[in-house]
């Protein structure tokens, strides 16, 4: 089998490194539109992974756990003003389990993946092919597979498989089978807290506006920081507008007190939100996964997990493939039913919860309040959906 990966990010690079460790058989090609030479290392946007995506790094070798902040404990709450506030805990010590997830910087996760693909290919050069600083610019079916125009010319190359991985964030995308815009902005940066900062807490705080997020990084010179992710509504967004001193004040008004106090936040990047997703995984020879698949909502902090278990899906499926006589087509198709269970209801509840911050009904700030009252009293429901999003469904 000749397969083609189209799209360098952490999912396709997982994807890659799995193929070419459970698929001996295959050759595999992995292109991107970046060239080789540039250094991936210093991208700080941030990611947060839960601990099934940290294992699977830990299986391929390419995960690097002094340059992650371990996540050992996610308080839930709801900001004022509500007569039922809530709040929600999960604990890793709670749950049997070394970390919860981790935070890190995206160049700490993909320069050693790439760096583990390296290797591999260098290894083996007649079966794995590094296409970097070449564009895939279309993917058309032919007989018994695909066929990819690519790089220069563009040159026509055919592939049993081809695999979508790049998938680029909701503005730049393409519309997919199923689409919505939130009509949000996600505005993402970092902040300083004052010492001991959050040592290991991660905090969703649900405000008026919409979630309000921030994720523990490891310690610099300067002392504790935190990743930021703070979702408003287009029409009533006027943080550009804001100085340095009213964005932290509003921010700290909106955060619980467990969260400290914040002395710093650095220049943010603005992001529009939407729900962009396929209904199906799978076109003829052609997949997608990851971003290029389903791009979601930040409020669950899912979206990269869920590209990971989708890399791993289809390896497993391509393998069943490789050592059974149902043949390719056979194992592609059972990925979209595969899948299903772990894919919609992510979906689903993000969508949900994104939706929800524009309703202004009478009373759904207390319903929320009381859903997360309930959820903390109701320890084995609390204890499965920590679990679902640590490993997925």
């Amino acid at each position: 089998m000749n397969l083609a990966v189209i799209g360098a990010g952490p999912a396709g690079l997982a994807l890659a490194l799995l193929a070419a460790e459970r698929l001996p058989g295959a050759g595999i090609h992995l292109f991107d539109t970046r060239p080789l030479d540039r250094d991936v290392s210093g991208d700080a946007r941030t990611l947060a992974l839960n601990l099934g995506s940290i294992r699977l790094l830990q299986r391929l070798g390419a995960w690097r756990p002094e340059a992650a902040q371990a996540i050992q404990t996610v308080h839930v709450s709801q900001a004022p003003p509500s007569p039922v506030a809530g709040e929600v805990w999960l604990r890793a010590t709670e749950l049997g389990v070394p970390q919860l997830g981790a935070v890190l910087p995206y160049g700490a996760l993909v320069a050693p993946l790439q760096q583990r693909w390296l290797e591999a290919a260098a290894r083996e050069p007649q079966r794995l092919a590094t296409r970097f600083g070449t564009a895939v610019h279309a993917i058309r079916p032919a007989a018994g597979g695909v066929e990819l125009d690519c790089g220069e010319g563009p040159v026509v190359e055919g592939f049993d498989l081809a695999v979508v991985a790049e998938g680029g964030v909701f503005a730049e995308q393409d519309r997919k089978a199923l689409t919505s815009d939130y009509r949000q902005n996600a505005w993402v940066g970092t902040v300083r807290l004052a010492p001991p900062g959050l040592r290991g807490l991660a905090i969703e705080r649900f405000t008026r506006n919409g979630p309000l997020a921030l994720l523990p990084l490891p310690d610099d010179a300067d002392g504790p920081r935190a990743a930021l992710v703070w979702c408003l509504p287009q029409a009533e967004d006027d943080i550009a507008a804001l100085s340095d001193a009213q964005r932290l004040a509003v921010i700290q008004q909106q955060l619980p007190a467990v969260a400290g106090r914040l002395a710093g936040i650095s220049p943010l990047k603005c992001f529009a939100l939407g729900l962009n997703a396929e209904t199906r995984l799978l076109q003829g020879r052609a997949l997608r996964i990851g971003n290029a698949a389903q791009t979601l909502h930040p409020v669950a902090g899912q979206g990269l997990n869920l590209g990971l278990r989708d890399a791993q899906a289809l390896v497993d499926a391509l393998r069943d493939a490789a050592e059974t006589a149902a043949g390719l087509d056979a194992a592609l198709a059972r990925i979209d039913w595969q899948r299903a269970p772990d894919r919609w209801p992510m979906i689903a509840a993000t969508d949900f919860l994104a939706r929800s911050f524009a309703w202004r009904l009478p009373g759904l700030p207390a319903l929320r309040g009381l859903a997360l009252a309930g959820l903390e009293l109701a320890t084995p429901v609390k204890q499965a959906l920590a679990r679902r999003m640590m490993f997925g469904g």
